[in-house]
C-alpha cells in the first residue's frame, strides 16, 4: 500500500461512516479458516471472518464493527456477513458434515431473535442444519449481564444451535458461561498456546482446562496454532480441535480449501499405531445405546422408553452426530403421571422440545485411559454414563458398573505382569509409567534403570537358587528405601530392575541410591563362599565360552534426569539416552551415573 493511500484512510472512514451498508456490500468479504481434529487432521468446520475492512479505512474488523453500532448499522452489518458466510459455506462439498462458525458481538444479544429469524430462513433455504452453525460467543464483553442472553441461549439450543465460549481464560464471564448453561465448545485463547510447550504454567492450564471441559461435556478448541511443537503438546493434552496457521492460514476462496490435513496425525516421533490396554478394555465394555436426535419428536422418544423398559437413559446427538447430553427418563415421568401431561408435551405452545430435557454428561474419545473416565464418574454428580466418541461422533456410553469391570480387568492383567519371583510390576507397567512420565511435566522426573554385573559367572557358579536370592534381596532393598508417594518400582526381566520417581531433587535420589548400592553389594557378598570374597573374584565362562576371571556381582544404576517442565512425547527416545547412560555407569567406579535428557553432564 502506498503512503499517500495510507493518508486518505481517515478520509475514506468518514465517508464510510456515512455509507456504511452500501460500502460494505461493495468491499467485505468473509474468509474461512480450517478447525480440526487433532488426532486424524481432518476438518471438522470453519471460522468465518470479515477480510475487505482495510478498504473502508479501519485498522481492525472490530474498528469497523465498532463504527457500525455508533451508526445503528451493526444489526444490517451482521446480517450481511452472516448471509454471505452460509453462502459461500453451502457451496462446499463436505457442508452437510462440516460445523460453521460465526461470532456473535455481544452488543448483538437484544437483537437475537430478529438474528436468529434472519439465519433460520437463511438456512432452510440453503438446506443448511441448524447443528452445522455454532455460534462463538465473544468474551470482550460480558455477556451474562444482557437480560435478554438466558433467553437467547435458550432459542439457540431450541433450534439446535451450537455454542462456543471463544477467547477463553482472557475474557468476562467464561466460568459462569461454563457453569450456568450448556455449551458445545470451548476455545482456549491464544495467548495459553503461544509457546505453550516451552511454558510448564500454560501446560499445566491446558491440561487442566481440557480436563474441566470433558468432566462438562464441553469439546475443546485451541486457537493460534503456530508451530508443531504447540500443536504436539494441545494434542498429547487431549485437545480436541485446533486452528491457527501452522495448520492453515484464512482464505476468502473456497478452492483452496481442502478436507483434511493428513500429514498431522504422522507428526511427533513413535505417534501410537496400537490400541492401549485401557481403549481394549473399554471396547469391550461399550454400550452401544439406541440415540434420540434433537429434533426428533417427543412421540419417538416415549416410543424409545416404552420398548426399552430397563433403560433409564438415552444419548442424545445433533444432525451432524455429535453428542449434546442424555435424556432421562425420570424428567419425562413428571408428565407422564400428570393429567393430559403428554398431551401438554406436544403442544406447540407449551413449546417442550426434547432439547429441553437434555442433562449434560461426560463426553471424552475413546483413547481415554480408564483412571480418567472414574475422575470423570467422580466429578460428574449424578451422571448416568460416560459418552463416548471416535472423531468427535457418538460411538457408545459407557456405565459406572462397566467402568468398574475395566479397571478390576485392568488390575488383574497388571497382576499377571508382575514377575512371579519378586511380585514387582514387569515391562507392561513400567512402559506405562514411562509414557506417563514423559508427558507429565509437573515436576522433576528420575528414570533409573538397575543392571547386575558378573551376574552370569556367579549363577553359574552357584546356581539359580543363590542367583534368585540374590534378585530377590535387590527387590526388597527398593522395596525399603523406595516406598513414598511418587516412586514407582519395576522388574524388566532377570538381574535388570527399574525405579521412577517424580518430585525429588538430584541430591535426594542420589543418596538413596548410593545406599542402596552399599547394602546390596555388603549384603550380596555373603553368598560368595570365603575363598571367593577374600580373592575377591571367581573363575567362570563368558559369552563365548571362554573361561576367565570375574569381579565380584554388584549392580550399576544409569538414571535418566528428566527437568521439571520438559515434555517428551515420543517415550521411545528415552531408550538410546539409556544405553549410552548404562555403559557410562557399568564404567564408572562406583557404578552409578546420571544424567540430563538430551546427554548434558
Amino acid at each position: 500500500m502506498t503512503t499517500a493511500m495510507a493518508l486518505d484512510h481517515p478520509s475514506i472512514r468518514r465517508f464510510a461512516s456515512g455509507q456504511m451498508m452500501s460500502m460494505s456490500k461493495l468491499v467485505l468479504e468473509t474468509a474461512f479458516q480450517p478447525i480440526v481434529e487433532t488426532t486424524t487432521g481432518t476438518v471438522f468446520g470453519y471460522e468465518t471472518l470479515m477480510r475487505g475492512h482495510e478498504k473502508l479505512g479501519f485498522s481492525s474488523p472490530l474498528a469497523l464493527l465498532d463504527q457500525a453500532e455508533s451508526d445503528g448499522q451493526l444489526v444490517a452489518l451482521e446480517n450481511l456477513l452472516a448471509s454471505r458466510a452460509l453462502a459461500k459455506f453451502s457451496t462446499l462439498p463436505d457442508f452437510t458434515s462440516a460445523t460453521l462458525f460465526l461470532n456473535l458481538d455481544v452488543r448483538l444479544i437484544r437483537h437475537g431473535d430478529a438474528i436468529l429469524d434472519k439465519l433460520v430462513s437463511h438456512l432452510s433455504g440453503a438446506g443448511i442444519a441448524p447443528s452445522s452453525i455454532c455460534f462463538e460467543l465473544s468474551e470482550r464483553f460480558d455477556n451474562t449481564s444482557v437480560p435478554e442472553f438466558s433467553s437467547l441461549i435458550a432459542r439457540m439450543r431450541k433450534e439446535g444451535f451450537k455454542i462456543a465460549i471463544d477467547d477463553f481464560g482472557v475474557g468476562h464471564g467464561e466460568m459462569k458461561l461454563l457453569s450456568d448453561y450448556q455449551v458445545d465448545y470451548l476455545k482456549i485463547d491464544r495467548h495459553f498456546i503461544d509457546g505453550v510447550d516451552s511454558n510448564a504454567r500454560k501446560r499445566h492450564l491446558v491440561r487442566h482446562i481440557v480436563n474441566i471441559a470433558h468432566v462438562l461435556g464441553v469439546r475443546v478448541i485451541a486457537e493460534g496454532i503456530e508451530t508443531e511443537a504447540e500443536f504436539l503438546v494441545c494434542r498429547e493434552y487431549g485437545v480436541d480441535l485446533v486452528q491457527g496457521w501452522f495448520i492453515a492460514r484464512p482464505t476468502t476462496f473456497t478452492t483452496e480449501l481442502q478436507p483434511a490435513f493428513p500429514h498431522l496425525q504422522h507428526l511427533g516421533e513413535n505417534r501410537r499405531s496400537s490400541q492401549s490396554l485401557d481403549e481394549i478394555l473399554i471396547r469391550k465394555q461399550i454400550e452401544r445405546l439406541p440415540t434420540v436426535y434433537e429434533n426428533d419428536s417427543i412421540d419417538s422418544v416415549f416410543e424409545l422408553f416404552r420398548r426399552n423398559p430397563a433403560q433409564g437413559f438415552f444419548p442424545v446427538l445433533n444432525a451432524n452426530g455429535e453428542p449434546r447430553g442424555v435424556i432421562n427418563e425420570h424428567h419425562l415421568k413428571e408428565y407422564i403421571y400428570q393429567p393430559f401431561g403428554r398431551d401438554l408435551l406436544k403442544n406447540k405452545v407449551y413449546e417442550r422440545t426434547i432439547s429441553h430435557f437434555v442433562d449434560a454428561a461426560p463426553i471424552v474419545g475413546l483413547d481415554a485411559d480408564a483412571d480418567q473416565l472414574m475422575s470423570m464418574f467422580a466429578s460428574m454428580d449424578g451422571s448416568a454414563c460416560v459418552i463416548l466418541t471416535e472423531n468427535l461422533r457418538y460411538v457408545g456410553v459407557v456405565s459406572a458398573a462397566s467402568l468398574i469391570k475395566v479397571v478390576n480387568e485392568k488390575k488383574l492383567k497388571m497382576a499377571q505382569d508382575q514377575n512371579p519371583l519378586t511380585a514387582l510390576p514387569g515391562n507392561r507397567a513400567i512402559s506405562s509409567f514411562i509414557e506417563e512420565g514423559c508427558r507429565d511435566d509437573d515436576d522433576t522426573r528420575f528414570l533409573c534403570y538397575c543392571d547386575f554385573d558378573n551376574f552370569k559367572p556367579f549363577n553359574d557358579k552357584y546356581g539359580f537358587h543363590i542367583g534368585d536370592h540374590a534378585i530377590s534381596l535387590f527387590a526388597a532393598l527398593m522395596r525399603r528405601y523406595f516406598f513414598a508417594g511418587g516412586c514407582f518400582l519395576g522388574h524388566i526381566g532377570g538381574d535388570d530392575f527399574f525405579i521412577g520417581v517424580r518430585g525429588w531433587s538430584r541430591e535426594e535420589i542420589l543418596e538413596i541410591l548410593e545406599r542402596l548400592l552399599s547394602d546390596f553389594h555388603g549384603d550380596v557378598i555373603e553368598l560368595y563362599s570365603e575363598d571367593d570374597r577374600e580373592a575377591g573374584r571367581i573363575v567362570g565362562h563368558d559369552r563365548f565360552g571362554t573361561e576367565r576371571f570375574f569381579a565380584l556381582l554388584r549392580c550399576s544404576i544409569a538414571v535418566l534426569e528428566l527437568p521439571k517442565g520438559l515434555m517428551i512425547g515420543d517415550s521411545e527416545r528415552i531408550g538410546s539416552e539409556i544405553a549410552a547412560i548404562k555403559k557410562a555407569a557399568k564404567d564408572s567406579k562406583d557404578g552409578l551415573t546420571v544424567r540430563v535428557f538430551n546427554g548434558t553432564k
